[in-house]
């Protein structure tokens, strides 16, 4: 019988059944003509409206890293030290100004509904969210492991990194090939019918 499913074996096993949250990585770099492989192969996925509210900021430098890893919980600030490359990942809260060029079909959307700051700031996050999950996918696809987090101090890293109360950190994600001793034990996971109801 023949897989309802259109990839591969392999490339499930790479993009989901052996995705592990990587805590160690090895020293060999991530150079940024992956990076925009990456982007260039997850842009396409869809969010609402088009809207592409997800931001993200390449930690390179040796001042950067220790200024991010200071506002890091502790259980993370080691590992954010050591990965080869290190992104933050914010909502920019003013996405809405791009909204005519890239969803062109209704220019007006910009103003009919996201003038609204509180609808605009939900839009946001949730978008730029998902995008997240396929900036994952895309590391994911080009051989690497990701370390996403969440322990921080959102507010202490959007003010040093950001300044301009327009982004919000939606997570932290450490970048490269696992490393020794890279996985904790492999978690149980809820069935099929715990998960979806029919109606």
């Amino acid at each position: 019988m023949s897989s309802p499913l259109a990839l591969d074996t392999a490339a499930q096993d790479l993009l989901f059944r052996d995705a592990r949250t990587a805590n160690t990585f090895t020293d060999e770099p991530v150079s940024d003509e992956t990076v925009q492989a990456v982007y260039d192969l997850v842009k396409y996925a869809p969010t609402a409206f088009n809207l592409q509210s997800l931001r993200v900021l390449l930690v390179r430098s040796d001042d950067a890293r220790a200024r991010l890893v200071s506002h890091m919980a502790e259980p993370n600030r080691e590992k954010t030290q050591a990965a080869p490359l290190v992104a933050v990942l914010a909502a920019d809260l003013d996405f809405h100004e791009e909204l005519p060029r890239i969803f062109p079909v209704f220019p007006e959307l910009k103003d009919a509904v996201f003038s609204d700051f509180e609808i605009r700031e939900r839009a946001a996050k949730s978008n730029a969210t998902l995008q997240l999950g396929y900036f994952i996918l895309g590391l994911r696809a080009a051989g690497l492991s990701a370390g996403p987090m969440v322990g921080f101090d959102g507010e202490a890293i959007d003010k040093e990194f950001f300044g301009d109360g327009k982004h919000n950190v939606i997570a932290v994600v450490n970048i490269g090939k696992p490393g020794k001793d890279a996985w904790f034990p492999r978690l149980p996971r809820l069935e099929y019918d715990e998960v979806f109801t029919t109606v």
